[in-house]
C-alpha cells in the first residue's frame, strides 16, 4: 500500500517536471522525462512492486538467497582448490588436465627474434654484412632492447 502511494507520487512529480520542461520549449527532454516518470506507475499496475515488497519482507525468500550464496561459495571454493592442486594458474587447467605437461620439465629455449634472423651476430638490422657497426657499440646478445636500439639507429635517432 505504501509502495504504491510512493510510486504514484514519484510519477506525479515527474509529470509535473515534464510539463515545466515542455513550457520551456524543450519538448524532446519533456517527452523523455514523462516516459521515465510513467515507469513507477506501470510497475505498480503490473504487480512487480507488490511482488518485490512481498519478497523483500519474506524470511523464506531471504533464506533462499542464503542457500544460493552458500552454493556459489562452495562452487568457487572447489574451483580454487582444483586450480591450486593442478597448478594451472592462468591457463585454466587445460594443459594440465590432458597430461601434456609433466612436473620437472622445462620449456625449450626460445629462437632468435624474427627481426634478426638471417643476419650475422652483432650486426644491426639494415646494415650490410661486410661493414662493421657504427660507433663501435654492439648490442649484448641477452639485451632485450637491442632490436629497438637497431631501429632507432637506422632512423638516425
Amino acid at each position: 500500500m505504501i509502495a504504491e502511494t510512493v510510486c504514484s507520487a514519484v510519477s506525479a512529480a515527474g509529470l509535473g517536471i515534464a510539463v515545466v520542461t515542455a513550457y520551456r520549449r524543450r519538448f524532446l527532454a519533456a517527452a523523455r522525462i514523462a516516459a521515465y516518470s510513467l515507469v513507477p506507475v506501470g510497475l505498480v499496475m503490473t504487480g512487480v512492486v507488490g511482488w518485490l515488497s512481498d519478497t523483500a519482507f519474506s524470511p523464506t525468500a531471504w533464506a533462499g538467497f542464503g542457500v544460493l550464496a552458500g552454493a556459489w561459495l562452495l562452487f568457487a571454493t572447489t574451483r580454487a582448490v582444483e586450480r591450486r592442486r593442478t597448478g594451472a594458474g592462468a591457463d585454466g587447467g587445460a594443459a594440465t588436465d590432458t597430461g601434456s605437461i609433466r612436473p620437472g620439465t622445462t620449456a625449450p629455449a626460445s629462437s632468435t627474434p624474427a627481426l634478426r634472423q638471417g643476419q650475422g651476430k652483432g650486426q644491426v638490422q639494415g646494415q650490410p654484412q661486410g661493414q662493421p657497426q657504427s660507433q663501435g657499440k654492439r648490442p649484448a646478445s641477452g639485451d632485450d632492447f637491442s632490436d629497438i636500439e637497431a631501429i632507432l639507429k637506422k632512423h638516425g635517432i
